[in-house]
């Protein structure tokens, strides 16, 4: 079962949902990074379930604590542990899907891949393995730091509602993590409403790389574009990824497309940056521009049509602690994501020649 990802800040994530612990492992990063577990916690706080009206009440602290790798608040270079204790696990509400299949989870296709499952919550299938993501990109993000990179992500849309405006300042001053305030407050209603409906509703992250080094990536199988892709593509609930003007450029021409170079000082710069901060795979110095399709949360109070494990017809209803939309916590793992890949990136580019520059 594939739980690591990276070459060189290399993460490998373990526990399940209803298990214990979760925990990541990170191997790769560098000695002499300042690091508090504050730092880490910051970042796991806007993942955090029972954050707000709009997410599950699922009551995790989760608390993070450094079991190794770093000494008096500074990386070693040793593997760094991280963990986190469940806390508010209530295993009961799963009882009656022991032998039935969730309609959009994953249940059906663990069972006949690995011919038995962990009911209790989908295991490692859940969003809760996101915990050691989000926490391995608090480390990410100071290597990023040091280059001089800065990531972030916002909620674009939700439930066919989309940002009309950009203030970044508007991100963390609402429960949905939209730049627009009017926006937002629209996207808060919906979920509320689609809440008492006992349904659920999807939307899209962007997330956002400024300061990026030009180079980063390889021009065949490992282009950022299609690492950015995978990494993605392996969060809970992801159904699509774009980078830059993405599906919009296959209705264009080239003479629109195409991002013309001029000189801004000593630096390189491209036009309107339609290609999101790529091209031929490297990295080109401008904005990474990348938007994550998030489908409408799986679990739902209604009732539905599903299969036992005896391949028999059955009704099926979800109960249990849920997000309505899954969008608002999800927007720091997209993050994470993203900065993972490019930490990861920058510290294999500096063995791609023996000048690099830093």
């Amino acid at each position: 079962m594939g739980s690591t990802f990276g070459k060189i800040f290399k993460i490998t994530t373990w526990g399940e949902s209803h298990g214990p612990a979760l925990g990541v492992v990170i191997e790769g990063c560098p000695a002499g990074i300042p690091l508090t577990v504050e730092e880490i916690q910051a970042q796991l706080n806007r993942r955090r379930v029972g954050q707000s009206k709009v997410t599950t009440p699922r009551n995790e602290k989760d608390r993070a604590e450094i079991l190794s790798g770093v000494y008096e608040d500074i990386t070693t270079g040793a593997p760094i542990s991280l963990i986190t204790y469940n806390a508010d696990v209530d295993s009961s509400k799963y009882d009656n899907l022991k032998d039935v299949f969730r309609p959009g989870h994953a249940d059906y296709t663990y069972w006949r891949k690995y011919g038995h499952r962990d009911h209790r919550g989908g295991g490692r299938s859940s969003a809760r393995e996101t915990w050691g993501r989000v926490a391995a990109a608090a480390i990410a993000r100071k290597i990023l730091a040091h280059a001089g990179a800065e990531v972030f992500g916002f909620t674009r849309e939700i439930g066919g509602i989309e940002m009309e405006t950009f203030d970044r300042d508007q991100i963390e001053q609402n429960i949905v993590r939209c730049p627009d305030p009017v926006a937002a407050q629209k996207m808060v209603d919906a979920i509320m409403d689609i809440k008492e409906q006992k349904d659920s509703l999807g939307g899209v992250v962007e997330a956002r790389a400024i300061g990026v080094p030009v180079g980063l990536g390889e021009p065949t199988f490992d282009k950022v574009e299609a690492l950015i892709g995978q990494a993605m593509l392996s969060i809970p609930a992801t159904k699509g990824v774009e980078i830059g003007r993405g599906f919009a450029l296959a209705r264009e021409r080239g003479s629109s497309s195409n991002d013309a170079f001029f000189m801004d000082g000593d630096k390189v710069r491209l036009g309107d940056n339609n290609a999101g901060g790529t091209l031929g795979g490297i990295t080109t110095g401008e904005d990474i521009i990348v938007r994550v399709a998030i489908k409408p949360t799986s679990s739902i109070e209604q009732e539905q049509d599903t299969i036992n494990t005896s391949l028999e017809p059955r009704k099926i209803t979800v109960y249990g602690r849920h997000d309505p939309s899954v969008v608002p916590r999800a927007v720091s793992v997209v993050e994470a994501m993203l900065a993972l890949t490019l930490a990861d990136l920058y510290l294999q580019n500096r063995s791609a020649r023996i000048d690099w520059p830093n």
